[in-house]
């Protein structure tokens, strides 16, 4: 009996996910502001990460007919979100090695296409003040520890949650956290 109250929880759950999803205008007001915040934190470049929020919610927009409900709504957009910033850092990355070819310069010379992040004035003044040390620290991060770090103490996700959205197993994602904020705290120390 249990079972299958439960059952008919879950689906009406995923009934009520479909229908927020009718609402589109809707599901972008409500969920706008936390995936934008995710990759200007992930990706610390405001330009890229508007049009990359406009690409997540154009995917969702065009997917939305297969979405289950088997996550919430904010796991699988943040979901899109993720793969989108991974997309992004793996297109950039090749991007450069292809000039890098093509061009055929001396391995010095290269060095100077490379972004330099205290370059402009603002990241000058910016890099005086600990945030940018913290920023300054979580940037240097592996990608998964960078992600989770992210979605802990920037969006506030639960670690069930953002076990959920990265496919990892709670206990790794513990792990990663564990190590990001000892990296982090390690990077601030010496900054």
């Amino acid at each position: 009996m249990e079972q299958i109250a439960a059952s008919e929880l879950t689906q009406l759950a995923r009934e009520q996910a479909v229908l927020d999803l009718a609402d589109f205008d809707e599901v972008v007001r409500l969920y706008r502001p936390r995936v934008f915040r995710f990759l200007l934190a992930s990706l610390r470049d405001r330009d890229v990460a508007e049009n990359l929020t406009q690409d997540c919610f154009l995917k969702a927009y065009m997917g939305r007919a297969h979405f289950r409900g088997d996550s919430s709504l904010s796991t699988w957009l943040m979901k899109i979100a993720m793969n989108l910033v991974r997309d992004y850092l793996r297109s950039k990355r090749l991007r450069f090695w292809t000039k890098t070819r093509d061009t055929a310069l001396d391995p010095v010379d290269v060095s100077d296409w490379i972004p330099d992040g205290r370059s402009s004035p603002e990241a000058e003044l910016i890099a005086r003040t600990e945030v940018a040390h913290v920023w300054q620290a979580v940037s240097a991060l592996p990608e998964k520890q960078r992600s989770v770090f992210v979605l802990r103490f920037v969006e506030e996700m639960e670690l069930k949650e953002i076990a959920e959205l990265t496919g990892m197993n709670p206990s790794t994602v513990k792990t990663h956290l564990y190590r990001a904020l000892a990296a982090v705290r390690a990077g601030v120390g010496q900054g």
